[in-house]
């Protein structure tokens, strides 16, 4: 169980902050001098050094977002016009990818915080750029939305395994989605039928709160409040749902910790946007509040698994069920060892997560729920405060990384494990590297009394 620290405060990060965006804008530049973008999107990092993996192309805006989120933090201009560039060369293949469910990672991290930044006035306003941009994440949810796979209540945006499949990661990959409704975009489809994006993201919200987070209410003999399933599998051709699944955890029935903090996270910050839009706009959806009420419920559940799933510092192990943990003893009141010989840890869960309870937190806080709120944030800031130090913070000039000991895929053995170790530990994803940056600039905001950091901040 994490060992909130109630006395931390954001300003205690400040230092920290300080170094960890002088490393992050190292290791960037390293990437770009050292690695060879002909080989496809640079996913994880093998003995220090970025490499692909093929599977699907779901990395690349982590790449080119992460030299927005520098500059954003820095004021470095360099960063800007890189990040835009390559935006503008590379990402166009991604608005009109219909093969994935990721749009939300590779385009509202570029085009999305390309827009943001522009609504904010940190680069100058021009009407054919800003143009541009909304045009492709209109484009982007739209493509997104069209994935879907209608059940007997409602319906969900299918993984690429399927339209028989639901991932509990796109609930925040579904950013992509909610940005093309906010900028006014429907989907059409055959006979010009417009499709409302509201409708189908608070139907993925449900279906995914509904089958992929579990509450303690008897499902099945491993529900327990706020553990995830990574893929719930649906028979399509009678809309019913079929039982837990999991593509990169150890069961569908134990939890895969970067599934439950895509939850954590996803759930938060959908709750923040549904704060900005009116009572009206919920009328045939059963009105707000039963909107808000599921998802408030998804996050406070998957938010306390986490904290009470999860070592005292604040890192959790790849799997709450793998089958080694037990040989690490009473592991949930230590400090997570990402150097054990039994199971590793996966910070970029912990990168994830923090955002999310930090969110959550927030947002009670702002409902005058201040004792509960106070208990997410702590946590978060917590975890936050672990992920900036060593062991989990990058400081080797020569690693690509910036986030050590990630894990992409521990079932099918893709991790790097070092000469001398019996797991895989010591190295960095481009997720969680850019996940760890945006909750530091989250962060940051919060100190320096910026504009509070949303994706949705873009008019």
């Amino acid at each position: 169980m994490i060992k909130i620290d109630a006395e931390l405060k954001p300003s205690h990060l400040k230092s920290k902050l300080t170094r960890f965006w002088n490393i992050s804008e190292k290791k960037i530049i390293l990437i770009e001098k050292q690695y060879d973008d002909s080989k496809g999107s640079p996913v994880f990092t093998v003995n220090g050094n970025y490499t692909t993996r093929g599977w699907t192309e779901w990395t690349q805006g982590f790449q080119y977002g992460a030299y927005m989120l520098q500059y954003d933090a820095t004021g470095e201009k360099s960063f800007l016009e890189t990040g835009r560039k390559k935006t503008v060369e590379a990402m166009a293949p991604h608005v009109s990818h219909i093969g994935v469910h990721d749009h939300g990672f590779n385009n509202v991290s570029t085009y999305g915080n390309l827009l943001r930044l522009m609504h904010e006035g940190k680069i100058s306003f021009n009407e054919r750029e800003k143009d541009f941009y909304e045009l492709a994440l209109k484009v982007s949810g739209a493509v997104q939305a069209s994935r879907w796979t209608a059940i007997k209540h409602g319906g969900y945006i299918h993984s690429f395994n399927g339209p028989h499949s639901l991932f509990v990661d796109t609930i925040r990959s579904i950013r992509s989605l909610i940005l093309s409704y906010s900028l006014g975009h429907v989907l059409q489809s055959e006979n010009d039928i417009k499709i409302n994006l509201l409708e189908r993201a608070i139907q993925h919200l449900k279906a995914t709160a509904d089958y992929s987070v579990f509450y303690g209410e008897g499902r099945d003999i491993y529900d327990v409040w706020g553990r995830t399933a990574h893929e719930s599998v649906f028979n399509i051709k009678d809309g019913n749902f079929r039982c837990p699944n999991s593509q990169q955890g150890y069961t569908g029935f134990s939890t895969w910790t970067r599934g439950l903090a895509w939850a954590m996270c996803g759930f938060a910050e959908q709750l923040e946007w549904f704060d900005t839009i009116g009572e009206e706009q919920f009328k045939e959806f059963s009105g707000k509040e039963v909107v808000v009420s599921f998802m408030l419920k998804a996050a406070k559940a998957t938010c306390d698994f986490y904290i009470e799933h999860t070592p005292a510092d604040g890192v959790p192990y790849w799997d709450t069920g793998a089958p080694n943990l037990y040989r690490l003893g009473d592991y949930l009141n230590k400090p997570s060892n990402p150097f054990n010989e039994f199971e590793p840890v996966d910070s970029s869960a912990a990168a994830i997560g923090a955002q999310g309870l930090l969110r959550l937190g927030k947002w009670l806080q702002q409902k005058g729920e201040t004792k509960e709120g106070n208990r997410y944030w702590q946590a978060g800031l917590t975890v936050l405060n672990t992920l900036f130090e060593e062991p989990y913070l990058s400081v080797n000039e020569k690693h690509q990384g910036l986030l050590l000991h990630s894990i992409y895929h521990r079932p099918n053995g893709w991790d790097y494990v070092p000469e001398g170790s019996k797991i895989p530990n010591g190295e960095s994803s481009m997720w969680g590297d850019y996940h760890l940056r945006e909750a530091a600039l989250y962060i940051q905001r919060i100190i320096d009394k910026e504009v509070y950091h949303t994706f949705f901040n873009i008019k």
